[in-house]
């Protein structure tokens, strides 16, 4: 018996060897990857260490003092907590609703050109907004919604909609919108151009409509993806970027606008409170992680047991 599992080793170890000087070139292709990922994702990961700290940089993580939770007391005890927890789940609750439909709806549309010609001018259009920086689109914004902007022009009005909190989450999720629609139909897109050809002309000659041809031919070939992206997209709902809403932030929009990770920017670089923003942010992933966790086990039961 004994000998057979030394057999058995041996016989393994071989074939791994031979696999790895048949394969070594794709794994040295994978070392620069491997190498990013172990510097820039886990080795700072040790810093999560400061949410438990009264962190000094001068003193270092080793030298300074150990407080514990003390830092995730303070912040759910804040009175303002539920203010930013609320503003940040209504920007991106809101933004899922509304924006996550649209790239789909896009892609059907982009199936239902014939034309190759224009299929590519249309795409080209709808791909460029996601070429434009954040901060770049943000002053796009500014200039389109000031007093003497082109929208108060058009409407002859002279509302000053940034300093409006009620408009805040309009102009956020529309600009995103605008921006990033395009792009994200691209996935959906190239997996519709696996959807049966034979299923469709046959749908089509039975009589099927537009509507009944999408839920019977193209909808199967991008339905996994959808909930794909759906799970990865609520699994992020607490991660919204903090630029954007940074750079659209006034004075007097702040009751809407203050979000979670604007806060952690604020207390973190500007009033230099690390380790009570390190413990924010791992408030905000803990939360992430529990939601994707969460949908993917929900998705799983509604999707014959396939998840992520």
């Amino acid at each position: 018996m004994g000998k057979t599992k030394m057999k058995r080793t041996e016989a393994g170890s071989g074939n791994l060897k031979e696999h790895f000087k048949r394969n070594w070139p794709y794994y040295v292709m994978m070392l620069p990857g491997i190498i990013y990922l172990v510097m820039f994702k886990y080795i700072p990961m040790g810093g999560v260490l400061i949410a438990f700290m009264d962190y000094n940089p001068v003193r270092g993580i080793l030298g300074s003092d150990w407080v514990g939770l003390e830092h995730f007391r303070r912040f759910l005890s804040s009175p303002d907590f539920m203010r930013y927890l609320v503003n940040t789940l209504k920007l991106s609750v809101y933004g899922l609703l509304w924006g996550f439909p649209v790239p789909i709806l896009l892609a059907f549309l982009l199936n239902r050109i014939v034309s190759k010609r224009k299929k590519k001018n249309i795409q080209l259009v709808l791909y460029l907004p996601n070429f434009i920086s954040v901060i770049v689109l943000c002053g796009i914004v500014r200039i389109f919604l000031s007093v003497t902007g082109p929208v108060n022009g058009l409407f002859g009005t002279s509302i000053n909609f940034m300093t409006m909190p009620s408009a805040f989450r309009t102009i956020y999720i529309a600009s995103g919108i605008w921006q990033g629609a395009g792009w994200a139909s691209i996935l959906y897109t190239a997996a519709l151009s696996n959807a049966s050809q034979e299923l469709k002309e046959a749908a089509v000659i039975d009589g099927a409509n537009i509507f009944q041809q999408i839920k019977a031919v193209e909808w199967p070939a991008i339905k996994d993806i959808v909930l794909i992206q759906l799970i990865m997209q609520v699994g992020n709902i607490l991660s919204i970027g903090f630029e954007k809403a940074y750079a659209l932030q006034t004075d007097l929009n702040l009751p809407t606008a203050e979000i979670i990770s604007t806060y952690v920017y604020k207390k973190g670089l500007i009033d230099g409170d690390y380790g009570f923003s390190t413990a924010v942010g791992l408030f905000n992933t803990v939360i992430n992680v529990i939601l994707l966790i969460a949908v993917n086990k929900i998705v799983e039961k509604m999707n014959d047991g396939k998840g992520i």
